[in-house]
């Protein structure tokens, strides 16, 4: 096999199927605030509005559901500002991607494994909804319909054309743009190597810690699984890894920095849930939570 020949059988492939995974999560989500544009009132506003405030809680819970797809539905739901920016930054730091599929996948030789996953994921839900509430406290902002100005933003001329149509139109620009970056990365991390990863976090505290935030960041499924599969190796300790998927919102922010036109909020973002995964991640090391729920 030519290394031509393995690169698309793996790195492209792999873009294919990522990307694949999030077209119901993005078709759902953009046919859901065209519906919101065009059938609901001034009623149903108010109410979204209203349950907006325990929104980083349900946010923090759907987001610990193995996928990657629901972090970029509250991307856009954020820009079309249906959730508040509390209950994304809940999504981003509560999404694990893949690490419930590769623990479980592990199990299979080593029981303790499942044990060790419900622990991961209750930590994330309830320090993810906890910076969410907070995040919503200091951040305030006055909520305004922009489904609208992001449809037009986006060129769709959704009522032309109609709430399924329109829908489609989103998905597609989104899916295109979701698939190129991914093939992107999967290439890097082709040429580059888990195993070199590895060594750049082996036996550093705080700086592994950072190192593995920066990881995690990466718009990608493919960071959760390198991080998994360094931790269960022995080669990250747990508090590396929690850094890792407390940063890694899937392609969440990517999505969030395609369709939420606010450069300088989405940055805030970006630094929000980077500082407060890796701060988390060192915490929980130093402080000995880790060891004393036998991470």
């Amino acid at each position: 096999m030519t290394i031509f020949t393995e690169y698309i059988s793996t790195a492209g492939l792999d873009a294919v199927l990522d990307s694949l995974k999030l077209l119901p999560f993005l078709f759902l989500t953009y046919l859901v605030m065209e519906l919101l544009e065009h059938r609901t009132g001034e009623r149903a506003s108010r109410f979204i509005s209203r349950a907006g405030r325990l929104g980083p809680a349900l946010g923090g819970l759907l987001g610990a559901l193995p996928q990657c797809g629901f972090s970029a539905a509250a991307a856009g739901l954020y820009a079309g500002r249906v959730v508040t920016v509390g209950t994304l930054v809940a999504v981003l730091l509560s999404t694990s991607d893949e690490l419930a599929a590769v623990m479980l996948s592990s199990a299979a030789t080593d029981a303790t494994v499942v044990l060790k996953l419900f622990k991961i994921l209750g930590v994330k839900v309830l320090l993810s909804i906890l910076v969410g509430f907070a995040v919503d406290l200091v951040l305030r902002r006055e909520r305004r319909d922009e489904i609208g100005e992001l449809c037009d933003s986006e060129g769709c001329h959704c009522h032309e054309r109609g709430v399924l149509l329109s829908s489609l139109i989103h998905t597609a620009k989104i899916f295109g743009f979701i698939f190129a970056v991914t093939l992107a990365i999967n290439t890097v991390i082709f040429f580059v190597g888990e195993d070199s990863i590895g060594l750049l976090l082996r036996d550093l505290p705080v700086v592994g810690e950072l190192i593995a935030g920066l990881i995690g960041l990466i718009p990608n499924c493919a960071s959760s699984v390198v991080l998994t599969e360094l931790y269960l190796g022995g080669t990250l300790t747990a508090s590396q890894l929690l850094a890792g998927l407390f940063t890694g919102g899937g392609v969440g922010l990517l999505v969030l920095f395609r369709v939420n036109r606010d450069l300088r909020e989405n940055l805030l973002i970006l630094l929000t849930v980077y500082l407060s995964g890796t701060l988390l991640g060192i915490l929980l090391g130093s402080t000995g939570v880790c060891a004393l729920l036998g991470l």
